[in-house]
């Protein structure tokens, strides 16, 4: 018999009262996480993905729906049995300042009966040299690790990641992206939400869009990006944004699938950088249009948010 998926949630609904008016949170949300993938959930504020990820641990009771996390469900009798398998990490976690690193998981290790131990946690997150320093002394990237590290120490079957690259420095990043990657080599799953494209391009396995309550869209971030129906751009800076170089007209060129103005800039999705690039310059010059700036690039999770729900996602939640 197979074990039962990570997270399995059927008909998801939650609403909430603001003041007057009733918000649907989650609209019959639909989601299965598989064991051993890392899993991405996307969206701009208000899409209900935080609603959708307090309701996997069970923070937020729904309004219906089927939610099992690891085969179990909340408030089935087992939830207990539940928190002793998942590792949270908030985007934000607050020890006290005079603490030091190892009093801190000394004091989580002691919510588990199982798990690994305070040397084992340190060197998943490669803490082991600031074991004795106390948080005021960590940076933000060290402080992110430790929050980690405090997930890890139940040894989770299931860890929750809430944006935990959220203001840290690039370096910072790629570390705790290394933390994730030797997690899940261990086998373990990962739901984690981020508002940075190219992490989730870099460390999902899958991802699902949610806009309004709902699954828009779900696959490999490969599948996703393949969904626009081409995966390049080709982008002109025009010297005059009012020349005369009209959408129709790029559009009957080979292999250009779309083309899209901001401003004096022009972007054109194209199938085949290879023979659209030439036919595009060679239309801008046949209708005397002079550029300031061209690049090409490859497309990315940013361009099908953008394309499934006309809104950039921005780090710190707004869209």
């Amino acid at each position: 018999m197979s074990e039962a998926p990570a997270i399995d949630l059927r008909d998801l609904r939650k609403t909430y009262r603001k003041g007057r008016e009733t918000v649907r949170a989650v609209d019959g949300l639909d989601l299965v996480v598989e064991r051993g993938e890392v899993f991405g959930l996307l969206g701009p504020n208000g899409a209900g993905k935080t609603t959708t990820v307090e309701v996997c641990e069970g923070l937020t009771v729904p309004d219906s729906g089927e939610v099992r996390i690891l085969g179990r469900a909340w408030r089935g009798g087992e939830d207990d049995a539940i928190r002793a398998r998942i590792g949270v990490c908030l985007q934000e976690t607050k020890f006290h300042e005079n603490a030091n690193v190892d009093e801190v998981l000394r004091l989580f290790r002691s919510c588990f009966d199982r798990g690994r131990t305070v040397d084992e946690a340190l060197a998943l997150v490669s803490l082991q040299e600031k074991r004795g320093a106390r948080q005021k002394s960590l940076s933000g990237g060290q402080r992110q690790r430790l929050a980690v590290a405090t997930a890890l120490l139940g040894d989770p079957d299931l860890l929750f990641l809430d944006e935990p690259t959220t203001g840290l420095d690039p370096q910072s990043r790629r570390q705790l992206w290394q933390v994730v990657r030797d997690y899940r080599a261990q086998g373990g799953t990962v739901l984690l939400t981020t508002h940075y494209m190219d992490e989730a391009q870099q460390l999902c396995d899958r991802v699902a869009i949610v806009d309004r309550g709902k699954v828009i869209a779900l696959g490999s971030p490969a599948e996703l990006i393949r969904s626009l129906g081409a995966e390049h751009f080709v982008v002109a800076d025009l010297v005059d944004p009012d020349a005369a170089a009209d959408d129709a007209c790029l559009l009957a060129l080979p292999d250009v699938v779309a083309v899209e103005r901001r401003g004096e800039r022009v972007e054109c999705t194209v199938a085949s950088v290879h023979t659209a690039l030439p036919a595009i310059l060679a239309a801008l010059e046949q209708r005397g249009v002079a550029i300031d700036g061209l690049a090409t690039r490859h497309a990315t999770l940013e361009d099908v948010f953008v394309h499934l729900t006309g809104r950039h996602l921005r780090a710190g939640g707004e869209a």
